[in-house]
């Protein structure tokens, strides 16, 4: 099978940070170090032969009941697509539950705030620089992360205090003139 141009890419420059290759025909995947994961993604976005400009998702794997050993528990997955060349590739790479940190990339793609904040919220992961690393979906009072397979499913939590992403609101509607 031919590599796409991604892999080849990715080869050649980021060799050394490159972990595992599934070469396919719609969806290339690659997995990578998590120390590179800014540079490689700032290539693929930059690169104007790949041309990723859109960050489709970024979500994350939990791998606690999975039958086969893995390196890490989690793997941090971002999906990205170029609108100009019409091609996509999967971006893997794992995140330890000792340290769950990895940089944000939310420099690159301002999509990237809200996909990470609901990563932070519901895996634990947390995203280094990270412009407004705080909870989305959960309560603040909230403990724990909800879709973590050590969860308990049937845990529930009270809520004391009324909170609201409001301050974030208020910012952007004063920034357009509408409050």
């Amino acid at each position: 099978m031919n590599e796409s141009i991604t892999i080849k890419k990715l080869k050649k420059f980021f060799s050394d940070s490159i972990i595992e290759i599934t070469d396919n025909k719609h969806n290339d995947t690659i997995i990578v170090k998590k120390e590179n994961i800014f540079e490689i993604l700032k290539f693929l976005k930059d690169d104007k032969e790949l041309d990723y400009n859109v960050l489709m998702d970024i979500t994350v794997i939990d791998y606690l009941k999975y039958p086969i050993k893995k390196q890490e528990r989690f793997e941090v997955v971002y999906i990205l697509y170029s609108l100009n060349k019409f091609h996509r590739v999967i971006i893997k790479t794992p995140v330890s539950l000792k340290e769950p940190y990895i940089d944000s990339v939310t420099s690159l793609w301002k999509s990237a705030d809200w996909a990470e904040r609901e990563a932070y919220d519901m895996y634990g992961i947390k995203f280094n620089n990270h412009p407004n690393l705080k909870r989305i979906l959960n309560h603040h009072e909230f403990v724990g992360h909800p879709l973590r397979k050590d969860y308990p499913i049937k845990k529930r939590q009270e809520l004391s205090l009324n909170d609201s992403l409001m301050d974030e609101m208020d910012k952007k509607l004063i920034q357009k003139g509408l409050k």
